[in-house]
């Protein structure tokens, strides 16, 4: 695990990414003065994010580890989790709340933890079934997709919002028509530069390529990471897993197409 930063260097993140020719000067003067507390250095506590500091930043990267004791990812900025690593858990505010239909499909979720297929690798079993079908699908589907569907349609009829989540159990397909239909969606790229516009109740959205997927909600942070309730996982993270689990393994790096907002 890391060192801890003296208290004097501890501050909030800034809510965006810092990476070269930042404009957060009082943040990256603060980063600067971390790495060099951390023997990453030297450099100049100026504010200016430049080649040096980069540099300095991927020094920290190699040496150190995350606040779970995980290899960081050497790529010279600084987002949630290094910085989490520099100045401690703390350091990171609450992720904002999203709106009510998010907060409730949120609550829905929660509920779901513990369901499991039956048998166990079937894609079938009572609940699965149910959330399969809300989307028109029967057993023996993938159920990522349809799983968060299913929580939107008992958080709307709960709320008496209308469900305005496309109804479909294929993940890009919902994340293609969620942004056609102009649902607030955050792309991967404007994720990890702002890491600030994910809200709490969001999907995520991960693309494995050949028109295969992975979907679930956001809950969170923890130590940086995303805290997640994802169906059709494991507690590894698996997109073909048995289950609804709660994890916090996940970065914002690791969703490679983007989060989908609800009202």
């Amino acid at each position: 695990m890391p060192d801890v930063t003296p208290q004097h260097l501890t501050t909030a993140f800034p809510g965006t990414t810092l990476r070269r020719n930042s404009p957060q000067t009082d943040a990256v003067r603060a980063v600067q003065a971390a790495l060099n507390a951390r023997g990453c250095g030297p450099v100049q506590a100026d504010g200016i994010f430049g080649p040096a500091t980069e540099s300095a930043v991927r020094t920290f990267q190699s040496r150190f580890f995350d606040l779970r004791g995980a290899p960081l990812l050497i790529d010279g900025q600084v987002g949630p989790v290094t910085w989490a690593a520099l100045f401690g858990a703390s350091s990171l505010p609450p992720m904002a709340e999203g709106g009510a239909l998010a907060r409730a499909a949120l609550t829905v979720a929660e509920k779901q933890l513990g369901v499991s297929e039956e048998p166990p690798g079937s894609n079938a079993g009572k609940a699965v079934e149910a959330f399969l079908a809300s989307v028109g699908l029967g057993s023996g589907h993938a159920w990522c997709a349809s799983f968060v569907y299913w929580c939107v349609e008992q958080a709307a009829e709960q709320t008496g919002q209308r469900n305005c989540l496309p109804r479909t159990g294929g993940v890009l397909e919902m994340w293609r028509r969620s942004r056609r239909a102009g649902l607030p969606c955050v792309t991967a790229a404007e994720a990890r530069a702002q890491p600030v516009l994910v809200s709490s109740g969001m999907i995520f959205v991960m693309d494995f390529g050949q028109g295969h997927g992975h979907t679930g909600f956001v809950k969170g942070l923890a130590d940086g990471r995303l805290a997640t309730i994802e169906g059709n996982s494991s507690d590894g993270g698996s997109r073909e897993g048995t289950g609804v689990f709660a994890l916090s393994r996940r970065t914002l790096g690791n969703i490679n197409a983007g989060f989908i907002g609800l009202p």
